[in-house]
């Protein structure tokens, strides 16, 4: 199969599409044919060497992907060869004809595979993130770089949850988060008193997605530590005393299962702000990394 891969660590330039062999799904796996793939942060980060997840190099890349299922292993019955599912790759080798899935679920009706690869990583940080903060009906939520595609989920699953959401971005993108049923604010200078003209008495609840240095304010905000949450701020987080919430403490991959319906009420919107084929994904990181993305971006494979 064809698939992206890098051989060192550094720019997107390092990225090239080889020949690898087909893997084969092990018990609880599925195999599907990849016709979509996203990109997020998380994929330049490991190619540029600022994560590791243990794997050594050469590495593959992309978690997020949409596809057909045209092999199950032992001891699924949850989805069948011909099935179109969407989920996250299980060795982060989802840019590439072939991909193996252990968490995973049928594409709702309305979407097609572009948008559902933009979904499955987005929308599993975003409702454990949501599920740490426990935000529920009636609470205030400040989301810290709320236009992203992890910022544009959480946002719309707490609306959805019949919560108040209150969230930053740049100025280009107020009116977008007020489509997803945000109270928009623009970050940087004058933050802090934007969301206090909102909420004079603070608000219950801080989501850190940026991880622009701006603990001190949300913990002044939202009345302490332990009512904050960041994604992006680990140095930040030892030193104030936040949550900082990854997928090693845990994971929501049951909302893939569950978005359907909140996609079905017309509650749920997550754009897809450019495509471009597997070649190009050298472009496409360097998108991610360096331009204003609105939603998510994703590989077309098949």
């Amino acid at each position: 199969m064809k698939a992206a891969q890098f051989s060192t660590f550094g720019g997107p330039e390092v990225l090239e599409i080889v020949e690898l062999p087909d893997p084969h799904p092990g018990p609880g796996q599925v195999r599907i044919v990849v016709h979509a793939a996203g990109i997020s942060a998380t994929d330049w980060k490991l190619r540029k060497g600022l994560l590791s997840f243990g794997a050594g190099l050469p590495q593959t890349t992309g978690r997020d992907v949409a596809g057909v299922v045209d092999e199950v292993g032992e001891g699924v019955s949850d989805v069948a060869v011909g099935d179109r599912v969407f989920g996250v790759c299980d060795d982060g080798a989802g840019a590439a004809e072939l991909a193996l899935l252990t968490h995973r679920a049928i594409i709702p009706p309305s979407l097609g595979f572009i948008d559902a690869a933009a979904l499955p990583v987005a929308l599993e940080t975003a409702t454990r993130s949501l599920d740490a903060l426990n935000v529920a009906a009636g609470s205030t939520l400040f989301v810290n770089g709320a236009s992203g595609g992890v910022g544009s989920t959480a946002v719309q699953l707490a609306v959805a949850r019949g919560a108040r959401v209150i969230g930053s971005a740049g100025a280009a993108n107020q009116g977008y988060l007020s489509l997803l049923g945000a109270e928009p604010v623009t970050y940087g200078e004058g933050m802090v008193e934007q969301v206090r003209a909102l909420a004079p008495g603070g608000v219950d609840l801080a989501l850190d997605v940026a991880g622009s240095g701006v603990l001190p304010q949300l913990i002044d905000l939202a009345g302490g530590a332990q009512n904050v949450v960041t994604l992006a701020d680990f140095e930040g987080s030892k030193e104030h005393g936040v949550l900082f919430s990854n997928g090693f403490l845990g994971h929501a991959f049951h909302a893939l299962a569950e978005v359907g319906e909140v996609i079905a009420t017309g509650r749920f919107w997550l754009p897809v702000d450019r495509t471009f084929p597997l070649a190009e994904i050298a472009e496409a990181h360097r998108t991610s990394e360096h331009g204003r993305v609105r939603g998510r971006l994703v590989l077309l494979v098949g």
